[in-house]
């Protein structure tokens, strides 16, 4: 009953904000929830399959890019926002089969370099407008209604989240699920029981890119802009960095993980835009605060601020929590 009551809580408040932001504020909320979506499939990828992926800014790259050339060449929004994360889930099934041989450091560094590569390639390529992007993307419509307002935005991205945190816990808690929470307990002896942990892993991890994949085409609707600079290293690592802070393993983690970061963030703009500060105080005070937050995580809240305030403490008692 607690349960019910509170996420109806969260809804009532979720659908509220929209109306009482500001313009400043609403792009905030927007790149929240986006944020979220993308965190909603590190903490399944991290939690439950093992692996550490610095590369879901490539997968959001690709959602942004296919939703942005497919409106740009006249196809109907809504089609271009499906295709976003389906291309996204169908490029990490491809680099997946021989990324995924390897482990732990191995594959973060491979999955990071598959970014920078994704990057340079949309750089120099023509149809992706190189450096300069794809300029002038047409506004996310449906029928007769065109999201023209960041409010409207606010409403698809957070319907966006929700439609992630709702498909997350259907997997987890079917019998899948229950294998993945075997799988992260341990390989071996998942193994052992018959479960297939290599498509398995290759499953979650095209899952977790098709969560990315949506978000980076509700993005590219949203700035009607997209280029390589839109999908920097440091966003991958931010994702990870929400990840653990919220609890791996956990959708809620995801979200309230998303939030304090983002929240975080968004101070550390204001500090480093102040009169006196050098240019490059944004990024240095970025990697700075990431290192000590995961620090001071890793150290007082080992398995995150959700499993902390819930009391519980791995990944067999997270339901979808």
């Amino acid at each position: 009953m607690i349960r019910v009551v509170a996420g109806a809580l969260v809804a009532v408040v979720t659908l509220a904000l929209p109306a009482v932001l500001d313009d400043s504020a609403l792009a905030v909320y927007i790149l929240l929830g986006l944020a979220a979506m993308v965190t909603v499939g590190v903490s399944l990828l991290m939690g439950y399959a093992g692996q550490v992926s610095l590369g879901q800014g490539a997968f959001y790259a690709v959602g942004a890019y296919t939703a942005a050339l497919l409106a740009l060449n006249d196809v109907p929004p809504l089609a271009g926002l499906i295709a976003a994360p389906l291309a996204a889930a169908l490029f990490a099934l491809v680099i997946g089969m021989p990324l995924l041989r390897l482990r732990g450091h191995h594959l973060a560094f491979a999955t990071l370099a598959m970014q920078l590569i994704l990057l340079s390639l949309a750089g120099q390529l023509e149809f992706t407008g190189g450096d300069i992007g794809l300029q002038a993307i047409p506004q996310f419509s449906l029928g007769g209604f065109e999201a023209g307002s960041a409010a409207a935005y606010a409403y698809l991205t957070w319907g966006g989240l929700a439609l992630v945190m709702l498909v997350t816990h259907n997997v987890i808690t079917s019998r899948p699920g229950r294998a993945l929470r075997a799988l992260a307990t341990s390989e071996t002896a998942a193994a052992s029981s018959g479960i297939p942990v290599g498509p398995y892993k290759l499953v979650v991890f095209a899952l977790s890119a098709a969560f990315a994949g949506l978000a980076g085409g509700i993005y590219c609707f949203y700035t009607g802009y997209v280029a390589p600079g839109s999908f920097p290293v440091l966003i991958s690592i931010q994702y990870i960095v929400m990840a653990v802070v919220g609890g791996l393993g956990t959708i809620w983690g995801a979200v309230v993980g998303a939030g304090a970061i983002m929240l975080l963030v968004q101070g550390l703009d204001q500090l480093a835009n102040l009169p006196g500060m050098p240019s490059y105080a944004p990024s240095v005070l970025s990697y700075a605060v990431y290192a000590l937050v995961l620090i001071v995580v890793v150290l007082f809240m080992p398995h995150g601020l959700v499993p902390a305030i819930t009391g519980r403490r791995d990944n067999h008692h997270q339901r979808g929590q």
